[in-house]
């Protein structure tokens, strides 16, 4: 069983801390990618809802509306926590007392922000928390391709 080791990465964006703030929380269809994929089919739509118990949700080409995540703090700009709520099958975790956590920090590094992720608590995952933590900790399709989508996202403006 997990040893409870988080996942952290961290990248710099380049743009002022309010501003990579609003690309996360404001504007995730710039950046998003579904963990639901070969589910739902393409994304229509996502949204976060910032306000601790606000969602953090997908709206497939099917319709169907699902829940990424929920909003446990947040402090514009310099932070937001969720409640990580895709299993390691990837599939939608109804209960985000029973989901691993992912906090996002926002550093000021002059004209550009560093961003600090981290994902912990693979525990609430179960006999899957190790293997589901190697896997986010990977290149492909873990956090740091999702850092790398906010990055390019970022430098499009």
């Amino acid at each position: 069983m997990s040893n409870e080791k988080a996942c952290q990465f961290d990248c710099v964006v380049p743009l002022e801390r309010p501003k990579a703030f609003a690309l996360i929380v404001d504007h995730p269809a710039l950046w998003w990618e579904s963990p639901f994929a070969g589910k739902s089919g393409p994304v229509r739509e996502c949204g976060i809802e910032p306000h601790p118990g606000g969602v953090c949700y997908e709206i497939g080409e099917d319709g169907k509306r699902r829940v990424w995540g929920t909003i446990l703090s947040i402090e514009e700009p310099l932070y937001v926590r969720f409640a990580w709520q895709v299993s390691p099958d990837g599939e939608p975790i109804a209960d985000p007392g029973a989901s691993s956590r992912l906090t996002i920090e926002f550093r000021e590094t002059g004209d550009k922000t560093r961003l600090e992720l981290v994902h912990s608590e693979f525990l609430r995952h179960g006999e899957k928390a190790d293997e589901y933590r190697d896997a986010m900790a990977a290149s492909y399709g873990g956090w740091q391709q999702v850092l790398s989508r906010i990055v390019q996202a970022a430098a499009r403006g």
